[in-house]
């Protein structure tokens, strides 16, 4: 068996004015998707979801360029694949789509599932948590925060992470503001699912500190990137602050970007992004992290086929905890495949090799591509 040719499929929806969603200042106005498909002269063909961050045309540009070196070659041997190099979002993104691709296809050939490809002891299913808190207005109506989770659990989540909201200052929003809404949140909820808070890098450390006690009192399972990731020392001092995890590294792409952050124990959970990092780096992160006693739980944030790369790479894990859902991307998340293996707050890995999904037939036409960026700044 050769590889014959690798593509992109380029898909986009526009959402509609009431599935917009606004966080600090940004208003997110569409859903993109970069699939990386590799195509063999026996018809078999690995697919692979890019994460979008890296933009579907530079992914597709990427994807191009490198295709000759895999051309030709034969698929089972793990040496024709690229490796990511943090240098540039767009080239680790096609890369990453590159590698879930490959092992889609290796499981496709070899009649496995990629988890068993990964490991020899995969478990079957895996428990998802439902990641928004991106709707809520601090201005016009914050309990919308507390409504979401209700829904959640309704639906048979049993975990949710959410972020701080718009932007502080148009709004005079302070922590303690802030904290009064994680108290009321954690009083609704009582217990009947975990939470989790993401700070999106937007808060100083003395705010983050402040919070990082609180939520830890509240037992939440982590607090996710509360400041900027290049303050490794902050982190250090956070983590080692309180009981509950501080977690990051969804934009790191190799090893080597995370060596320090584990090795200082500046995360309690990493937090790698196979649709970002690929399948075979991801691995890698896990596992030394694993040696430090460090668990690993993946960013996962955009459509079916990457919560499927996801679902597999954490079915694998050593100590598998929970995988990422976002609940805010429309119908392109799961109108893309044939399947949607979710029941009660998880994810089914079927018996089918490879990742266990098929693309829809009618993909490219029911979600042509819509050039431009996914956000738009909002001013108030």
């Amino acid at each position: 068996m050769k590889i014959t040719a690798l593509e992109t499929l380029k898909l986009s929806r526009m959402h509609e004015l009431e599935r917009q969603w606004i966080t600090s200042q940004y208003r997110t106005i569409k859903a993109d998707c970069a699939v990386v498909l590799i195509h063999t002269d026996e018809g078999v063909t690995g697919i692979g979801e890019a994460c979008a961050y890296g933009n579907p045309t530079l992914i597709e540009e990427w994807v191009n360029w490198l295709s000759p070196t895999l051309i030709g070659k034969d698929p089972s041997d793990p040496s024709i694949v690229p490796h990511t190099n943090y240098r540039s979002w767009s080239y680790d993104c096609a890369v990453a789509g590159i590698d879930c691709a490959w092992w889609d296809l290796r499981g496709k050939i070899e009649g496995k599932r990629v988890s068993e490809l990964l490991t020899d002891r995969p478990i079957e299913r895996v428990r998802l948590y439902a990641s928004s808190g991106c709707r809520y207005d601090w201005r016009k109506n914050p309990h919308q925060l507390i409504e979401e989770a209700l829904e959640y659990i309704d639906q048979g989540y049993t975990a949710m992470k959410f972020r701080i909201g718009t932007h502080w200052a148009w709004d005079g929003v302070t922590v303690d503001r802030f904290l009064g809404l994680v108290r009321e949140l954690a009083q609704e909820v009582n217990g009947r699912m975990e939470l989790m808070l993401d700070g999106n890098q937007r808060l100083t450390e003395e705010e983050a500190l402040q919070i990082a006690v609180d939520l830890d009192r509240l037992g939440f399972a982590w607090f996710e990137e509360p400041i900027p990731q290049t303050d490794i020392d902050g982190y250090v001092r956070l983590n080692a602050a309180v009981d509950m995890h501080i977690t990051g590294g969804e934009q790191f792409t190799t090893l080597e970007q995370f060596r320090p952050y584990i090795e200082r124990h500046a995360y309690g959970i990493v937090q790698p992004d196979v649709g970002w990092c690929g399948i075979t780096e991801g691995m890698r992160i896990a596992e030394m992290a694993h040696r430090y006693g460090i668990d690993c739980c993946p960013h996962s944030w955009h459509n079916g086929l990457m919560c499927m790369e996801n679902g597999h790479f954490v079915a694998a894990l050593p100590n598998p905890r929970v995988l990422e859902l976002c609940m805010i991307q429309g119908p392109l998340q799961w109108g893309m495949l044939q399947q949607q293996p979710i029941e009660n707050g998880y994810l089914t890995l079927s018996d089918c090799p490879g990742l266990g999904v098929d693309l829809a037939d009618d993909v490219a036409a029911r979600f042509p591509y819509v050039e431009g960026g996914y956000a738009i700044q909002v001013q108030r």
